[in-house]
Formats: structure tokens, C-alpha cells, sequence
């Protein structure tokens, strides 16, 4: 009778002798255990993806400027065009419209909408309201609008996009990477006072551009080659300066700095600075032949134009892009919508001739 081994049944004996002969067979025992696993697939979430993504290549900070912002189409064109790829795009304001609506393959459907506005037809589109917090509630736009992009959410997009809003209560930049490509644009539009404030991810939005009105630090979260701003403030010649007025004569503080000097000296300066003093005062004669005629939205409109100018300013000198194109737009007001083909062509127009520089300085060699 064998003798068992003390403290095993034999059914665990036996167990363990039949492990030990398959060990034996495979002919291991003197090697080290080797087992490959194969990687495991990753689980990208929408989150996930957007902050570990690194686009490279060339990516675009679209500026606000509200009816200025069809230019965004034109400058977008010629890069098509051209054949550079755009990798990613962060928008403020109707440049998150804009390029939103690229990057969801919509911006045809976008430009056919811009050019059929007229001065008549803009209306259907304002249903004004008194009760609120803003002059229009914004729902006929964004019913028009998500006519096409309804069913889009960002993160199922094949390129980073990030609209830019701005939280009316403290004051935070939002950066909406995420969730229904049409929310996010009506929040970074929400022009305050004029659209109603959206309410998003437990937060009343607001038009980005009141805390990022170029989005160039967005885009550079991304880690792109290249960051290519389209800034739409470009005629500031003359303004956002500070000028000690006199209220005897309308020279302002030309009138004190000549009569504080003698002779040829007063009469060199005031020959010196006529040239660029005649440009001021015929755009200021200009803007004063139409100041009653701003009424209450286009003073608002003027006000904002002023504070995204002075912001943008700052937040360009900041964080710099690689490159910046201005647009010309001439004298084209924020709420001129009807504008838009005069737009778009100076956009595209504005957009060749910078990246032919772009090319001819060979600014583009970086971009993998």
C-alpha cells in the first residue's frame, strides 16, 4: 500500500503529478517562463482622444468679428488651393461657424447660406424678444444652422476642433472640444446683450471673444508645426490709441503741443503731422457723420468691436502665432451679413497672396 504523502488527498496528488508530466513534455523546466500577451486595443473616449491627440501640421486660430467673419471662408479656400492640410482649427465667434462647419464637411452649404443674404432677408433669421437676456433668442439661427449639422459631434470629427465661449458668471474661457458641434458654435457666437446666453455643461455661455478673441493658445495645445492666426481687426490705424483731447478746438492736443512751441518749430510739426492727422480726421469726420445713425444695437456692436480689439491685442502679444493674416475688409461693418460675397473674395484674395509669402520664404518647410 502506498504511503500518502501527509496532509494530501489522493485526488490532489494525483493533480499535481499530471501537472508536473505536462511540464515535463513541453520540455521547460530548465528555461524561464516566456509568455507573450498580445497589447491590449486602447479605449478612446471623446475626452481621452482630445487631450492626448497631437495634430502637428498646420493648424488655424480664426478670429471673431462677426459679419467680418465670412472673410473666413475666402482665406480658407485658398488654402484648399493651395493644397495645405489644415490639422486643426480653433474658432471665437463666427470663426468657430466657420470652422466648424470645414472641418464637418459643410462649409459649401455655409458659404451658399452667406451669399444669399440680403438686407431683407436677415431678418427672418432675428426672432427679437423682450423677455431674456437678450435682444434675439437666437433659435431661428441655430434651427437654420443645424439643418445640416444637427447629428455632428465634435469628437466624431477626423480633425480637432475647439470653439471658444466664455462663462457670462465668472468670467472663465471655455474650450468646448466636445459634444454637439451646433451648442458649441451658438456658445461661442452668443454675442452678449444681443443673443440670449446658452446654457451648456451647467455653465450660461457666452461669445468667446469677450477673453479670447484670436485663438491662437488653443491651437497651440495641440502641438501643431505651424499656428496660422486670420485676425479680422485690421483697419486699427488711428485707433485704440490714447489722444489728450482740448475742448476749444478740434485739434484736439495738436491745438496745446503747437501753441506750447515758437515759430518755425510749431509750424515744422504741424507740416510733419498733417499727413497722417488729414487720415484721422477724414475717418473721424467720416464716423461722425454716422454716429446717429448707430442706434442701440450698433453702439453695442461698436463697444464689443472696441474690447475685442483692446484684448486681442494683448493676448497676440502673449502668445504670438507663426503667422497672422489680416484681411482687408475696409470699412465693413460687425452686422453687415449681407456683405458677404465683397467678404469672402477680400478673404480669398488676402489668404493667396500671404501664403504665396509663406511659400517664397519657404515658412512652410517645418510642417510634417
Amino acid at each position: 500500500m502506498e504511503q500518502q504523502v501527509s496532509g494530501q488527498k489522493p485526488e490532489q496528488l494525483k493533480s499535481e503529478q499530471d501537472d508536473a508530466e505536462f511540464m515535463d513534455r513541453l520540455d521547460i523546466a530548465d528555461d524561464p517562463i516566456r509568455i507573450d500577451i498580445p497589447p491590449a486595443t486602447p479605449v478612446i473616449t471623446p475626452n481621452t482622444r482630445r487631450q492626448n491627440y497631437k495634430c502637428g501640421g498646420v493648424s488655424l486660430a480664426l478670429g471673431g468679428g462677426a459679419a467680418r467673419g465670412w472673410a473666413h471662408i475666402g482665406v480658407i479656400r485658398a488654402f484648399d488651393e493651395a493644397g495645405i492640410d489644415i490639422t486643426m482649427i480653433a474658432g471665437t465667434s463666427i470663426g468657430a461657424l466657420v470652422g466648424g462647419c470645414y472641418l464637418s464637411g459643410h462649409l459649401d452649404e455655409l458659404e451658399d447660406f452667406a451669399r444669399s443674404i440680403t438686407r431683407t432677408n436677415m431678418l427672418r433669421y432675428m426672432d427679437f424678444t423682450l423677455r431674456g437676456s437678450g435682444l434675439i433668442s437666437g433659435e431661428r439661427l441655430a434651427k437654420r444652422m443645424a439643418g445640416h449639422i444637427k447629428d455632428i459631434n465634435i469628437e466624431n470629427m477626423n480633425k480637432p476642433f475647439v470653439a471658444i465661449a466664455t462663462d457670462i458668471q465668472t468670467g472663465n474661457e471655455i474650450w468646448l472640444h466636445d459634444g454637439p458641434l451646433t451648442t458649441a458654435i451658438r456658445c461661442s457666437y452668443a454675442l452678449p446683450g444681443v443673443f440670449q446666453p446658452v446654457e451648456n455643461c451647467g455653465k450660461l455661455l457666452v461669445d468667446g471673444a469677450i477673453v479670447n478673441p484670436v485663438p491662437v493658445s488653443a491651437c497651440r495645445a495641440y502641438e501643431p508645426d505651424v499656428v496660422i492666426a486670420v485676425n479680422l481687426n485690421n483697419e486699427t490705424f488711428g485707433k485704440g490709441t490714447v489722444i489728450r483731447a482740448s475742448s476749444y478746438d478740434g485739434r484736439g492736443s495738436n491745438f496745446v503741443n503747437l501753441h506750447s512751441k515758437t515759430g518755425c518749430q510749431a509750424d515744422m510739426d504741424e507740416e510733419e503731422s498733417s499727413s497722417w492727422l488729414s487720415k484721422l480726421s477724414a475717418d473721424k469726420s467720416k464716423k461722425n457723420s454716422n454716429s446717429k445713425s448707430l442706434g442701440v444695437t450698433g453702439v453695442m456692436m461698436e463697444a464689443f468691436n472696441i474690447i475685442q480689439d483692446r484684448i486681442a491685442r494683448t493676448r497676440l502679444a502673449g502668445d504670438p502665432p507663426d503667422f497672422t493674416i489680416r484681411p482687408r475688409l475696409k470699412d465693413m461693418g460687425l452686422t453687415e451679413f449681407h456683405r458677404a460675397d465683397e467678404a469672402i473674395d477680400l478673404g480669398y484674395e488676402e489668404g493667396l497672396h500671404r501664403l504665396a509669402e509663406l511659400e517664397r520664404h519657404d515658412m512652410l518647410a517645418v510642417v510634417g
